[in-house]
């Protein structure tokens, strides 16, 4: 008989280590003052992140392994990268009170990666809980790139933004809100020609000038969690109250 051997799936795994690849590099990147490489660097590696469970789930190769080394690579390039980087940009005047938010930050990527994996089996996959990490690194780095292109890389002004930001983000995504996760989509399935020229559209979009839209709609993303939230409590009340009232005429 003979012995299985063991190993890793290889292509998916390659995409997880070139997103911590990109997320390493962007820390050195902003320790050289290179802070527009920085950001840019982390988005490659939020593309690189989504590309990699992708193409496991579509070529059947998913693991554990690949499960827990994507949570890892995950914690660098969104969780540590983005908290380095901020802190050195702006932070840094602040002294203690800078670092501790690039710390709250960094922590709360890491209790959402944890909780998200102790839960995976259990939530629903349309939705998140919590913001993800991915796109609370997009918030950061965003704004580093918009900070960067405007020239606005100092001044008291931009401390008073990127303070708040940075820990208002890192809440968000340990907080209980829900997000959309849009793993409903099927990418596998035939779409219409629109769809085509829609994302045509949305690139060239972007391209305009990528760092305004991608601050927009990074910001626009975490803003529709606390949003859609507050919708659902507000009819999960009002369906309470109509059928506390039904029950009364009752």
């Amino acid at each position: 008989m003979t012995k299985r051997r063991r190993g890793i799936y290889l292509l998916p795994n390659l995409f997880t280590t070139g997103a911590l690849f990109a997320g390493f590099y962007s820390i050195v990147a902003a320790m050289n003052s290179r802070f527009e490489v920085a950001a840019i660097a982390i988005f490659v590696a939020m593309v690189l992140d989504g590309m990699d469970g992708r193409i496991a789930r579509m070529t059947n190769t998913q693991s554990d392994f690949g499960m827990q080394y994507d949570s890892l690579s995950d914690m660098a390039s969104f969780g540590l990268a983005p908290a380095l980087i901020m802190y050195q940009w702006a932070l840094f005047e602040l002294g203690k009170i800078g670092w501790l938010a690039a710390f709250i930050y960094a922590a709360s990527a890491a209790l959402r990666l944890a909780r998200f994996n102790t839960q995976a089996a259990s939530i629903d996959k349309r939705f998140f809980q919590g913001l993800p990490s991915p796109a609370a690194a997009a918030v950061i780095a965003s704004a580093i790139w918009l900070g960067t292109d405007y020239g606005l890389e100092n001044g008291h002004s931009v401390m008073v933004f990127c303070l708040p930001v940075t820990i208002l983000v890192g809440i968000l995504m340990v907080s209980n809100v829900r997000y959309h996760s849009f793993k409903q989509f099927d990418l596998k399935g035939p779409v219409p020609f629109m769809a085509v020229l829609l994302i045509i559209g949305v690139f060239v979009f972007i391209a305009i000038q990528p760092s305004l839209i991608l601050f927009i709609l990074s910001s626009i993303y975490a803003i529709t969690g606390p949003v859609f939230t507050l919708v659902m409590l507000r009819k999960h009340r009002e369906a309470r109250k109509s059928q506390e009232l039904n029950q009364e005429s009752e």
